[in-house]
């Protein structure tokens, strides 16, 4: 979840000086700043005071630019990383364009982790090949849970592919961290959908990427973030290469603002996307959802 959804509104509640709940956010000071594209940012934090949260790969904060308002983030770090937090967040309105302004030193609200994981810690992942394609920005949400799954240290697990899209060249996020998974075993591809002269890369959509994956479909699972289109596409390409959709995993996003499943602004069907998800199971009901137009 990058950075589509934004909300200015407040909400009043009760509640003492020592528990401020969970619709309070707690300040965080800015110790990095990284710009990875044009419009794409990553911010690292540390709580002002308390101790640091816990997090599993997949969950996302609700992140405040005090004075402006709050947009739902994914928590991009990794759980081997000691140290800041890291959430990559995409310049798309007032709220993620204030948050990318931020410098070293500045303070930004956190509320959170919320929602559901990628579940690398499952039997789901333990075995078998893992394909994790990602489209754009999308990449962010999955950096924690591929990294997990590259450096796990159970022998019974199989391979990790990893397939990430962008727009061009300029848009490819986390360049160091794709090299660093290559050298550490996983099989990297990276494409773009278009490129400029002296591009060496691929050139098409992810899903044309899918056919040169050597991948075991009786055993394997995947991870899927991006665009919805590009995860539709991507969950029937992979279904039809032999995955069974209920290990097929993909997060999905709408209108995020309290966090908790108390407003409904996110609701998708039978779900509450940031209680019942991000992350969903592609089987059943997410299948059809996904063709859902977003409100």
């Amino acid at each position: 979840m990058g950075s589509t959804a934004e909300s200015t509104g407040r909400v009043a509640m009760q509640r003492s000086a020592d528990d401020p709940g969970p619709m309070s956010p707690i300040p965080h000071r800015v110790v990095g700043r990284k710009v990875e594209t044009g419009d794409v940012t990553t911010l690292s934090l540390v709580p002002v005071a308390g101790e640091a949260w816990r997090f599993l790969p997949g969950q996302f904060n609700m992140l405040t630019a005090y004075g402006v308002g709050e947009a739902a983030i994914s928590v991009c770090s990794s759980r081997r990383e000691v140290g800041p937090f890291r959430h990559t967040v995409r310049d798309v309105g007032p709220v993620t364009a204030a948050l990318c302004r931020s410098t070293v030193g500045d303070i930004v609200g956190v509320r959170g982790p919320f929602g559901t994981s990628w579940g690398v810690d499952d039997s789901l992942l333990a075995t078998g090949d893992v394909v994790v394609v990602a489209g754009g920005i999308g990449l962010a949400p999955l950096r924690g849970a591929i990294d997990d799954l590259v450096h796990r240290t159970d022998a019974a697990g199989g391979r990790v592919f990893v397939v990430s899209g962008a727009r061009e060249p300029a848009q490819v996020i986390f360049a160091d961290d794709l090299e660093a998974w290559r050298r550490d075993g996983a099989e990297i591809a990276v494409t773009v959908d278009m490129a400029p002269t002296g591009w060496r890369g691929h050139v098409g959509l992810v899903t044309s990427m899918l056919s040169e994956i050597d991948f075991d479909p009786s055993t394997s699972s995947a991870l899927i973030c991006g665009p919805e289109i590009m995860m539709r596409l991507t969950a029937r390409a992979l279904v039809d290469r032999g995955i069974d959709p209920g290990r097929i995993r993909v997060s999905l996003e709408r209108n995020m603002q309290c966090g908790l499943g108390w407003c409904g602004h996110c609701q998708l069907g039978p779900f509450l996307l940031c209680r019942d998800g991000p992350v969903l199971p592609y089987a059943g009901a997410v299948a059809q959802l996904l063709s859902e137009r977003e409100r």
